[in-house]
């Protein structure tokens, strides 16, 4: 049996956070941004604005400084959607990873797991919404009984988390303050998607979203509400007033740091503290230091430009490595400094044959080990990284790094030797043996062999590493041209089977433990470039795309699946060996360059922003991990 049980450092049944929470309140330590509100009536005094018990987050134990008050943070996006980067930044979760890549509760109390088939969720007396109104259990059964369980708002029956053996849970409310979901067999995908960058969702501001929902709410305030929010069911009302990993609506309550104060459109977006976080320095100072965010909506193409400029206090996404030299700069011009991170990915630029490639001559081609080892071996990564990233960062296939517990030589080292003479027989042995007159290899069907490799022009670096590789396979004898689109084009070319190869990002997770799921070694989403058929397959349960007809792909499909149904920390780690294996020895994406560095620029002033760090989307939360809500400006 495998029983896990974690609480908040013996908080629980002490009084620990109360007393804190009180002598804090007897030094009168309330923000001043929130002084009006106070003597407005409009919210009440920290300590009955905390939860009984809130999260205490020692800040000298973790290397910083406890911090003040004050000041806004200014930072720059390339759409109005990506104020979503506040949800990710933000970091609140039932369940998050500490700076170890360990499961800690951060929203909830304390958490028992025991098996992966039963989890026992405790929550926070006394905690609050950004609105004030009390966060409960109702909040988890109004999202059950009427969101998932709704045919309506979940026609697919529940994300595939929640349903990994096709059934949904059995969902419990035990007592005021537990909650309980429980699955006939192992879930381990439950507790890292709840963790997540972008997390499942489990709970909702039921007191607030019912008004949306024909459940609650009579027919004609539903179609008023429908009428004025532009949608034509009242299904779409409530997936738009609900969704919280993009937050558009102002209205909707949140357990973040910071919420949204701006309705769309806009061209800045102002997110101010919720007077309600539940999170505290070891001084009982409430959390977050900094009182507000504004993001502000340029063009993706000049945001480095502008970071260099001095017009963001905090800057780690729309710039890149080639941005590092001019912001570094920077610094000469403007109260910043500029530190590098090391990215997570399994490869900071990786190529990836569509196995779903339409054209049946390329499809068969990309289908042969062969043929994606000759690729791989004909290109020189030594120049690459020379000359793109300065000698910074790692030759290496797409795999996890050496920061993960997983990692091992073998795994990086892969076909990734620059041998054009091994590339060569590689090819010879596929038959393509005939050549044009300038060399270029001929296929089965008499065309040349020409690849064209798309993007979705966001960086000017896969232009520059393409430049490179079309000389390395021009030495092999074949053509590479590219192509350049916008992302959503991209993406349906390449289910469409129009794309034969693209460059991307390599894997997402490559600080992975066994712990996590390794479905990005095999077909489970329809953006993994190098299958997307397969991978909404998966993603639909069948009802979409196409089953895997590889049967290394399928290996990997069937042991995805083994992961899934044990318990044991041992027998996932062997899974997760086996198909890091067979992915590598496959190379079903080309990985090149790993272990590159990603600038994060931010304000001299700003404080507890770590020197060195992983960045990444899963699983660090680019910035989340590292809580923002920590940050301050000294002289605030």
């Amino acid at each position: 049996m495998v029983t896990r049980r974690t609480f908040l450092g013996g908080v629980i049944g002490s009084a620990i956070a109360p007393s804190l929470v009180e002598a804090a309140a007897d030094r009168d330590i309330e923000p001043e941004f929130l002084r009006d509100w106070l003597r407005a009536g409009r919210i009440p005094p920290m300590v009955d604005r905390l939860p009984t018990h809130p999260r205490i987050v020692n800040m000298k134990e973790a290397g910083r400084q406890p911090g003040v008050y004050g000041g806004t943070v200014r930072t720059i996006i390339g759409s109005q959607k990506d104020i979503r980067y506040m949800t990710v930044y933000g970091y609140s979760r039932l369940v998050g990873y500490d700076k170890h890549l360990m499961f800690q509760p951060d929203i909830l109390m304390g958490f028992e797991s025991k098996d992966d088939t039963v989890f026992t969720f405790y929550l926070r007396e006394g905690h609050r919404w950004s609105d004030g109104a009390p966060f409960t259990v109702d909040d988890f059964r109004y999202w059950w009984d009427d969101v998932i369980l709704s045919k309506d708002l979940t026609p697919g029956g529940g994300a595939l988390e929640l349903r990994p053996h096709g059934k949904l849970p059995k969902f419990e409310v035990l007592d005021a303050l537990t909650v309980r979901y429980t699955w006939d067999r192992p879930n381990p995908m439950f507790m890292p998607a709840l963790a997540g960058p972008l997390p499942l969702v489990i709970f909702g501001p039921g007191h607030y979203l019912k008004q949306f929902h024909k459940k609650y709410q009579d027919d004609f305030r539903l179609s008023a509400l429908m009428k004025e929010n532009r949608v034509k069911k009242w299904a779409d009302l409530h997936i738009k007033m609900s969704r919280s990993s993009r937050p558009e609506n102002p209205n909707l309550p949140t357990l973040d740091p910071w919420r949204n104060t701006t309705p769309l459109p806009a061209d800045q977006f102002v997110f101010v503290r919720n007077p309600f976080f539940h999170r505290v320095d070891e001084n009982g100072v409430q959390l977050p230091y900094i009182d507000k965010f504004i993001l502000n909506v340029s063009s993706s193409s000049i945001i480095a430009a502008k970071a260099g400029a001095g017009e963001s206090d905090l800057q780690a996404t729309g710039v890149d490595f080639n941005d590092y030299t001019f912001l570094k700069d920077a610094e000469k011009r403007f109260p910043v400094k500029v530190n590098l991170w090391k990215q997570v990915r399994g490869s900071r630029v990786a190529l990836l044959p569509n196995l779903n490639c339409a054209d049946e001559v390329w499809r068969n081609l990309f289908r042969e080990a062969r043929f994606r080892r000759a690729l791989s071996m004909a290109i020189d990564r030594h120049e690459i990284n020379m000359v793109a990233f300065y000698g910074l960062g790692r030759a290496s296939a797409d795999t996890v790094l050496p920061d993960s517990p997983l990692f091992k030589p073998e795994y990086a080292e892969a076909f990734i030797a620059h041998d054009p003479d091994q590339a060569n027989k590689l090819l010879d042995e596929l038959g393509l043996t005939n050549r044009a007159d300038d060399g270029i290899r001929l296929l089965s069907d008499g065309r040349r062999a020409e690849i064209t490799v798309e993007t979705a022009g966001e960086s000017n670096l896969d232009t520059d590493v393409l430049e490179l590789v079309r000389d390395h396979w021009r030495e092999v004898g074949l053509a590479l041209y590219t192509r350049t689109s916008q992302r959503d084009v991209f993406r349906s070319r390449a289910m469409s089977g129009t794309i034969m190869m693209s460059i991307w990002f390599g894997i997402e997770n490559g600080v992975a433990t066994a712990d996590m799921p390794p479905g990005q070694l095999a077909p489970t989403l329809d953006d993994q470039l190098q299958w997307p058929l397969w991978g909404m397959y998966h993603l639909s349960a069948g009802q979409e795309g196409s089953a895997p007809d590889l049967p290394e792909v399928e290996q990997l499909v069937d042991l995805l699946q083994q992961w899934g149904e044990t318990a044991r920390f041992k027998e996932r780690e062997v899974i997760w060996h086996q198909m890091l294996g067979l992915y590598t020895q496959q190379v079903f994406s080309i990985g090149l360059i790993n272990g590159t560095l990603q600038p994060i620029l931010r304000s001299a002033k700003l404080q507890n922003v770590p020197e060195k760090a992983l960045y990444g989307f899963d699983p660090t939360s680019y910035l989340g991990l590292y809580m923002p809500d920590a940050f301050w400006f000294k002289e605030a």
